[in-house]
């Protein structure tokens, strides 16, 4: 049976939403947790019902948003730290944490190590399309400073993962440029394309918009660019949702179109909201490991530990091996 080690102590509220969440997982899917954390705390948000179905390890210590991601190495006692030895050691197949998101990628790499010819691994994150099937943005903050061949593996980690989790046959595949054309991009993104020109399901470059419209199933950038595209992403989105909202209040019309409309904006809520995600793959290590925002709800909780449970069980590190190794082979 599938072992999830979960950090019940990373998240911005505490265990509360982060138990809950595995609790909500547990009634719809066959897996044990293994929290790991203040035993007190999480047995007191457990009800008796679920305590024989999971395990605890205690940790005393936790990663601050302060603290340096690199400062995750020698606080042997945290949380993170024994979610992740946990994995190390094979007493759990993956692991979710909603805590310092730069801790949990750092011990990830530096405890369970990169697969066979990964050369940096990637933060993937999906991001909503109008065609109702979301694209794969990777890397989406991993690496700040990537060179041609990590550009080219993230695009290809990424299209493994298109294939084996989103179940997308043959996915589509692109460089994140300022334009469509060959000659466009900076001189890393034109090495890239070098790189994958020929590769199965290339498009060769994409732009901004492309990551939207669901004409591209891969889009492959920088760690730096990436974030920098997702947190803008959450920002238009959760303004277009304010403004929605103050301009409905400000008109009875509005607010009777509105409650005709409850069904669309439900939809809506659902394609751009992250707790429908739960988290993002750190792709390209050993074993699996799950980034969840901050601000997890349980529901987001949930769904973290769905994407960690699909991901062991679909056997992508396996063949992200053997992508890679074709991908050398048309190098030499």
């Amino acid at each position: 049976m599938i072992k999830i080690a979960i950090d019940a102590m990373g998240g911005d509220f505490g265990p509360e939403p982060i138990v809950k969440g595995a609790m909500l997982a547990l009634k719809r899917k066959l897996f044990v947790p293994i929290f790991v954390g203040n035993k007190d705390e999480i047995l007191a948000l457990l009800p008796k019902r679920y305590r024989a179905k999971v395990s605890i390890v205690e940790a005393s210590d936790v990663i601050s948003m302060s603290d340096a991601a690199t400062d995750a190495v020698k606080k042997k006692e945290s949380s993170i730290y024994k979610a992740i030895e946990l994995v190390r050691t094979g007493e759990a197949h993956g692991v979710v944490s909603a805590g310092h998101s730069g801790a949990t990628m750092t011990l990830a790499t530096l405890r369970l190590g990169r697969l066979d010819g990964v050369a940096r691994p990637a933060l993937a994150t999906l991001m909503p399309t109008k065609s109702g099937r979301r694209s794969i943005l990777l890397d989406a903050g991993a690496n700040v400073d990537s060179k041609a061949i990590h550009i080219a593996q993230f695009a290809i980690m990424g299209g493994c993962y298109a294939e084996d989790l989103l179940k997308i046959p043959n996915p589509s595949i692109g460089i994140l440029a300022n334009g469509e054309e060959a000659s466009k991009g900076n001189e890393i993104t034109k090495a890239a394309f070098k790189i994958l020109e020929g590769y199965k399901g290339f498009k060769g470059n994409v732009e901004g918009t492309d990551i939207f419209n669901g004409t591209c199933d891969v889009i492959a950038c920088d760690g730096f660019i990436g974030n920098l595209v997702l947190k803008a992403s959450e920002g238009v989105a959760a303004t277009i949702s304010q403004l929605i909202k103050d301009y409905i209040r400000k008109s009875p019309v509005a607010i009777t179109g509105a409650l005709l409309m409850r069904k669309v904006f439900k939809l809506l809520k659902k394609q751009i909201d992250y707790a429908e995600i739960g988290g993002a793959p750190l792709i390209g290590i050993k074993g699996c490991a799950i980034v969840s925002h901050g601000k997890s709800n349980s529901k987001a909780i949930e769904n973290a530990i769905y994407q960690a449970i699909n991901y062991v069980d679909t056997g992508v590190n396996e063949h992200i091996i053997t992508r890679l190794k074709e991908l050398k082979n048309k190098e030499v």
